[in-house]
């Protein structure tokens, strides 16, 4: 990373000192990887196709492959009615994988599948939820143009009975708490590990760059989702507190627009951006405090439910990393990352995962600052180092996912390196927990994707970093 010299092997601490829950790796044990399974590996009747299933999950077994990600869909499982579980598809994925001798990343995931990269089915929200967005438009995100999203319930009405009596927070928790029920004579032996869906994608973070009729493209900056009424009124509550209520009728109305970049914009510029000035440090120490405050009550939840079952648990962060190499690093500022060339804003997302045992699961790892376009300033390199000793810092265990579908050696190549974490400051030479590939497909299995793909499998399996 970043150029430096690499280690070859990734060490267990040589203090002995076990990262939360054991999750360090032992010496020359290297780094476990799954594989992520299909979008569709249960289809919306809640069936599996067994044939081709099975005949994947072999051939990923026989590659020494540790395990498979799924995603467990709110929107599939309790489809019609709240507390009405449907885990039919489920049970008989779980089963197979566990027939195969492969472990399982279960996502608890309560996003909608559609509209992001990659998203190649539509799965909504539940039924039931989606009516009550219909009636109270405010329970979803919200930008200052007014256009509403619904991947994702807004994180302003978290803590409010606004779904049928119950909070937001309290049916997560609900369907996790029957996910564990269901399932737990395979917890700690098949399931070892619990993501838990924190926004749109299954991250923590703000649905600000959202790829749907072509509202965002890459590398705009991506616009703040605040404008909710939940979320309008929490700011003004913060404004007043803080003895200037002036500022919290709304949010900053110089930031852009979707496809802007920083310089386009009085907020983001480097010169005197707004971003910088007192009224920019309260809104976004504001909008980024209540996506962690968020991420706290679903954790909090999490591991009340998960406690004593075997399972880790852990959250996706994104890695957004165009406009990096700007001091504002607008695009992480609206997804609500409070990184800047004067901040480190990945510190304390790992500090609160850290409270809660939880692994930071970071994604862009196979990104090399060069293969991305140079005037966006795009820097993923960087970042991922960046998130690696803030992650060091909090002594929070950091597991890895490449952005992208990638096949070739060079790619491989960067993640063997990532994954070894051998960067300044890191005496113990810890290595990731895990690395989940991005995805199971056709493609995949093609004879020299697949023989490349079986070689790194190997390599991250002996921690034999990159070269």
């Amino acid at each position: 990373m970043a150029g430096r010299a690499l280690a070859t092997e990734v060490e267990a601490p040589a203090t002995g000192r076990v990262y939360r829950k054991g999750v360090a790796q032992d010496k020359g044990k290297g780094v476990p990887v799954y594989v992520m399974m299909p979008l569709d590996s249960v289809a919306m009747n809640n069936t599996v196709n067994r044939k081709e299933m099975n005949k994947s999950l072999q051939q990923l077994k026989s590659a020494g492959v540790e395990g498979v990600m799924m995603d467990v869909w709110w929107g599939l499982v309790e489809r019609d009615a709240p507390g009405t579980y449907n885990w039919g598809g489920y049970t008989e994925l779980i089963e197979m994988a566990k027939s195969h001798g492969l472990k399982v990343q279960a996502v608890m995931s309560f996003h909608q599948c559609g509209g992001n990269v990659g998203d190649s089915i539509t799965i909504p929200l539940p039924k039931w939820a989606v009516e009550e967005i219909d009636k109270d438009p405010d329970l979803a995100y919200t930008d200052q143009w007014g256009r509403r999203n619904y991947e994702y319930l807004s994180l302003g009405c978290d803590t409010l009975p606004v779904l049928k009596g119950r909070t937001p927070v309290q049916h997560y928790a609900d369907f996790m708490s029957a996910f564990r029920d269901n399932f737990k004579h395979a917890l700690g032996d098949t399931i070892v590990e619990i993501q838990v869906g924190m926004g749109p994608a299954g991250e923590l973070r703000y649905p600000s760059y959202p790829e749907q009729n072509g509202t965002w493209k890459f590398p705009g900056i991506g616009a703040f989702q605040c404008y909710d009424k939940y979320l309008l009124g929490s700011l003004k509550a913060a404004a007043e507190a803080s003895g200037k209520p002036r500022w919290g009728s709304t949010g900053p109305t110089d930031a852009g627009h979707y496809n802007n970049w920083p310089e386009d914009t009085r907020f983001f510029r480097r010169e005197g951006g707004g971003w910088s000035s007192p009224y920019g440090e309260f809104f976004l120490s504001w909008y980024s405090q209540m996506l962690i405050d968020h991420g706290e009550r679903i954790l909090t939840s999490a591991k009340s439910i998960f406690e004593n079952t075997g399972v880790k648990i852990s959250v996706k962060i994104a890695g957004i990393h165009w406009h990096y190499g700007t001091r504002s690093h607008a695009p992480e500022l609206t997804a609500g990352y409070y990184n800047t060339r004067l901040r480190d804003g990945y510190l304390p997302i790992a500090q609160m995962l850290a409270r809660h045992n939880a692994i930071f699961n970071f994604t862009c790892i196979e990104m090399r600052d060069h293969e991305q376009p140079q005037d966006a300033r795009c820097a993923p390199e960087k970042l991922v180092r960046q998130v690696a000793l803030a992650t060091l810092k909090a002594q929070v265990p950091l597991a890895g996912e490449n952005a992208l579908p990638r096949y070739d050696e060079y790619a491989y190549e960067q993640i063997l390196r990532a994954s070894s974490l051998n960067i300044d400051g890191n005496k113990d030479n810890r290595g990731m927990c895990a690395f989940t590939y991005l995805r199971m497909n056709p493609q995949l299995f093609q004879a020299d994707n697949w023989g490349r793909f079986v070689a790194f499998v190997k390599k991250m399996k002996e921690g034999r970093g990159a070269h």
